[in-house]
């Protein structure tokens, strides 16, 4: 026959340990992180139609023409250069990963946009779908010094 004893402070100190883990737990499950990401609220998926991707682009707060200025086939490279490894890092920034499209043909679309605060020269949004699923884009200006950058203006890139 055993006999075990336990001293009401090992009792105490066992209950405050759970109580502790029991609050942090609370805390991580309701309280979200202090990041935001802007694909959470934003769908990239069932875009079939010229109707879709417009409204795929006024999430963004974005205006554009009516018809694309232009729709062309491309492929996704199977081997990344050093350009699109940027380009992909910034779609990374946006949710997206063009990695997984490696050799792919898709479909970009080229919209102008019409109401881009602060700038005067064109500017244009790319879309890349693929199976009616927005993979990748950006936004840039026209001009040869002009900026590219993700849907949404947080980030801008030089190029």
């Amino acid at each position: 026959m055993f006999v075990y004893s336990i001293r009401s402070k090992t009792i105490k100190f066992a209950a405050v340990i759970i109580f502790a883990l029991a609050a942090i737990i609370t805390v991580v499950a309701v309280i979200p992180s202090g990041e935001v990401s802007a694909s959470a609220a934003v769908s990239y998926s069932d875009v079939y139609s010229n109707d879709d991707r417009i409204k795929f682009l006024s999430q963004f707060g974005w205006e554009v023409s009516g018809t694309p200025v232009e729709e062309v086939t491309v492929t996704v490279p199977r081997e990344f250069d050093t350009v699109y490894i940027g380009y992909n890092e910034m779609q990374k920034e946006q949710g997206l990963n063009l990695a997984k499209y490696k050799g792919k043909d898709v479909t970009r679309y080229t919209y102008q946009i019409t109401n881009y605060e602060n700038y005067d020269g064109t500017v244009y949004a790319n879309l890349l779908v693929y199976r009616g699923k927005i993979i990748g884009g950006d936004i840039c200006s026209a001009d040869a010094s002009g900026f590219v950058h993700g849907f949404s203006t947080d980030v801008k890139y030089k190029y």
